[in-house]
């Protein structure tokens, strides 16, 4: 086996077991006014007669690929990225955020240069940013190299259903998943990616995370869109998300020819199942629709200029299984 991400220092497994755990906690601060959706892409609430939706996601160490380019201005798009596109997942729209970002210290140029990418982002989903915190933590970073300033960064995202909530419930077997192209790695995966791409490269690691906000949501309205899943951290066995609530499961059999970073990663792992637990492999977002829906989809795909394709089906069962080179993977 080659590289893994595991042995990068993140155990997704472990991870899982943890969330088991928080989301049992989570669970017992239910006021009745929260919907029961512990561990789908976003959390429901309701409020004066509408339900409402929240979301918050960082960038992980993909900052240290900005700190290493000494580029700041697009770390601000994958912030956003991260809450919007897990949003509309359950069929709401991106409405307001607010923005966190901690500093080593005091650094005017390097906030400024944050603030382009968020705004940009914001505005490409059409999302209000409506405040945030600015803090300042000497204690908490270890010393950046070359005068760098040491930062984190995350966004916190509210929406608004304009209908019943896309659950993955009406998936059903012989439903089509259509897999909308990533820009690149997206924002997940960059404990293992750092150590395996070469620095020449991290440029293009640096490509920000493409934003689906406005084609998912013209999706949602053209058809009858049965499960909706953000390809992120642990790759395709998100799919789970959706399809523990549609009891079914899903067969990935016909996945993009990886290219370009993805033939990089590719080479250095080794390893479909640990390729595809940690990166997008070309695909950013699955909206998973009947065949009879599919041109719908294909169509305002390319409205947006979004390649797009079938990549497998909805099937009987609770797995998520990869079909590549005459071999069956459980991805769960």
């Amino acid at each position: 086996m080659g590289a893994t991400y595991a042995k990068s220092g993140v155990d997704v497994r472990k991870i899982r077991s943890v969330q088991r755990k928080i989301n049992r906690m989570i669970a017992s601060t239910n006021t009745g006014a929260t919907h029961p959706l512990l561990g789908h892409y976003a959390g429901l609430f309701h409020a004066g007669g509408n339900t409402y939706t929240l979301h918050c996601d960082g960038v992980g160490t993909k900052i240290m690929v900005a700190q290493e380019v000494g580029k700041h201005d697009t770390i601000g798009i994958d912030a956003v990225a991260m809450n919007v596109n897990d949003l509309i997942c359950i069929g709401s729209k991106p409405t307001a955020a607010v923005d966190y970002i901690a500093l080593e210290r005091v650094d005017e140029r390097l906030v400024l240069e944050i603030m382009k990418g968020l705004v940009k982002g914001c505005k490409e989903s059409g999302v209000a940013l409506v405040g945030g915190e600015t803090a300042i933590l000497p204690d908490m970073f270890a010393k950046e190299k070359g005068g760098r300033t040491a930062y984190d960064l995350s966004v916190t995202a509210a929406g608004l259903m304009e209908g019943k909530p896309i659950t993955g419930e009406a998936m059903k077997a012989g439903d089509i998943v259509i897999g909308l192209e990533s820009s690149g790695v997206h924002s997940n995966g960059y404990s293992l990616a750092r150590k395996i791409i070469p620095k020449s490269k991290y440029g293009e690691l640096l490509t920000p995370t493409r934003i689906y906000v406005k084609p998912v949501m013209e999706m949602i309205k053209a058809a009858q869109v049965h499960g909706i899943a953000h390809i992120t951290g642990g790759a395709f066995s998100k799919l789970s998300r959706i399809g523990r609530h549609g009891n079914v499961g899903f067969l990935l059999d016909n996945m993009p020819k990886p290219s370009g970073i993805f033939a990089d990663l590719a080479a250095k792992v080794r390893n479909d199942y640990e390729l595809y637990r940690t990166f997008n492999m070309g695909v950013g977002m699955c909206i998973v629709v009947g065949k009879e829906d599919a041109d719908a989809i294909f169509s305002i795909a390319r409205k947006y200029r979004i390649p797009a394709k079938t990549i497998g089906r909805i099937i009987a069962g609770n797995n998520v299984i990869l079909q590549k080179g005459g071999k069956r993977i459980s991805l769960r």
